[in-house]
């Protein structure tokens, strides 16, 4: 059977074509519909490709006892292993190391939901976050007690031999 065939089988290809028809059928905003805006303007706004950003996101700045209470308040609520883990991403992802009041809060979140791996990992991701090894220990040295209450042991503990 030849390709022409096929084609009058199957009938006409639309495929090529129905990019237009779902851009027509699109309902025009308010403001066109209304005759307020010309319409070249509209089919830019109906376009469903972009170029330029239509919200821009301004931020202010903010401080670190701001981020120190927002963390806070995050890992005081939360309920699973899930949302534990997703904030300290949150916070481990900015160019600062939490305070040991949210990595307090952090741990005793780890101890609720009942997730040991996750409350050695806070350590490791201090150590990999301060600049040098003296401020490690001074983290370790602030975090003592709540290690201690709650019986976390740190990964140079666990294996001894992978120390570098």
């Amino acid at each position: 059977m030849s390709a022409s065939l096929l084609r009058a089988a199957r009938g006409p290809s639309t495929t090529f074509f129905r990019a237009n028809i779902i851009a027509a059928a699109r309902p025009q905003p308010l403001a066109a519909r209304a005759g307020l805006v010309a319409p070249s303007l509209v089919a830019l706004a109906t376009s469903p490709f972009s170029t330029t950003n239509r919200l821009r996101a301004e931020h202010q700045e903010e401080t670190f006892e701001e981020f120190s209470a927002r963390y806070e308040k995050e890992f005081e609520g939360v309920q699973d292993v899930f949302e534990l883990q997703r904030n300290l991403n949150n916070a481990f992802a900015y160019d600062l190391v939490p305070s040991p009041s949210v990595l307090t809060a952090a741990l005793k979140a780890a101890r609720r939901v009942n997730d040991f791996p996750t409350a050695v990992r806070i350590f490791e991701g201090i150590k990999a976050k301060v600049e040098n090894k003296g401020q490690y220990e001074q983290y370790l040295n602030e975090l003592k007690p709540i290690r201690e209450e709650l019986g976390i042991v740190l990964k140079e503990d666990l294996y001894p031999e992978e120390q570098k």
